[in-house]
């Protein structure tokens, strides 16, 4: 009996391992599952990664797109803007050398019809009786063309 009692244990034994084997067979079919999960969601992952930095690189292709827009139109309006400064400037010396005109002119009337019958030693003939002709006081506009001088201010700015 010591022998069926052998085999019998021999057989648990054996019945035992085989049930260990059983029990292993569902341990290792989940963790080829939860390998072959890890292994898509990996990937899933590298591909979210890859969409993320091709997304990145369109956002920098298309800011430095945007940049140079707004550099072109900073050039073009500085470019503007010295024009016209430099128009201004011409402008600003038309306007003094008019302003010097017409204080002269005004210096002129004021001789005129001050010296007329003061004894100032202007003619007593009155302004409108004189011939425009002859007169060199309505010639004044004639001896400094304004245009030139603004011409070549513009030629140096």
């Amino acid at each position: 009996m010591a022998s069926s009692s052998g085999n019998s244990s021999g057989s648990a034994q054996l019945q035992n391992y085989a049930s260990e084997g059983d029990l292993h067979r569902p341990v290792d079919q989940r963790k080829r599952k939860r390998m072959q999960s890890n292994r898509e969601s990996a990937r899933r992952s590298r591909m979210r990664k890859q969409q993320h930095l091709d997304d990145l690189m369109a956002q920098v292709a298309q800011l430095r797109k945007e940049n140079n827009q707004i550099l072109t139109s900073i050039n073009i309006t500085t470019q503007h803007f010295m024009n016209v400064e430099s128009e201004n400037s011409v402008l600003k010396a038309q306007m003094g050398e008019l302003s010097q005109r017409l204080e002269s002119l005004d210096e002129i009337l004021g001789y005129i019809n001050g010296g007329v019958g003061h004894g100032g030693g202007l003619e007593t003939t009155p302004v409108a009786d004189q011939n425009s002709f002859i007169n060199p006081w309505n010639m004044l506009h004639v001896n400094q063309p304004i245009m030139a001088t603004a011409d070549m201010l513009h030629q140096y700015y």
